[in-house]
């Protein structure tokens, strides 16, 4: 289950329906799937072959059609990080910058662990949402923001966008962002 942390004052907020009544605040979609769903032995697999990977898309076909109705997105992937991905530090340095999107930023987490580091509203700041199997969020479009993977460099998730070819990352320079 997601859970928040406020980079300003390291305040945690967790339990569901307090991170999705945070998120809400902040306009950021979060809603939760069944990961158990998926069979056992593609609940904690990170490389994945195209087979596995359509297999984890059709066993969520429902709640991807569902939320694509609902929001416009037309498309979707997915997409596993791991320590076996290759150049995966450099691939982490071009995710690990403040950008924005002019649509969506949409992540379905079916195995492992990331993190969104979103600016909020000015009372709140930056703030990290950490996500694990089931967790999904949509960060809106023009909203800064950067998404990188926790301790453990392990992700799978679906990806859905408006525009077939994608989003493109925005730089975004904010002063006041301190990783941290």
């Amino acid at each position: 289950m997601a859970e928040i942390r406020i980079r300003n004052s390291n305040d945690r907020i967790s339990g569901e329906q307090n991170v999705k009544a945070f998120l809400d605040k902040q306009e950021v979609l979060y809603e939760h799937w069944d990961a158990t769903k998926l069979p056992q032995e593609l609940q904690e697999k990170f490389i994945l072959s195209d087979e596995e990977k359509a297999q984890i898309l059709s066993t969520f076909d429902s709640e991807i059609n569902d939320l694509a109705g609902r929001r416009g997105y037309k498309t979707w992937d997915l997409i596993a990080l791991s320590d076996a991905t290759p150049n995966l530090d450099e691939l982490l340095k071009k995710f690990e910058q403040v950008h924005t999107h002019t649509e969506d930023e949409v992540r379905a987490i079916t195995a492992g662990k990331g993190i969104f580091i979103i600016k909020g509203t000015d009372d709140v700041g930056y703030f990290d949402v950490e996500l694990e199997a089931g967790d999904v969020i949509s960060v809106p479009e023009h909203k800064a923001h950067f998404f990188t993977l926790m301790d453990n460099r392990q992700i799978v998730a679906v990806r859905l966008f408006i525009e077939t070819e994608g989003w493109i990352a925005h730089p975004y320079a904010d002063s006041s962002f301190q990783k941290s």
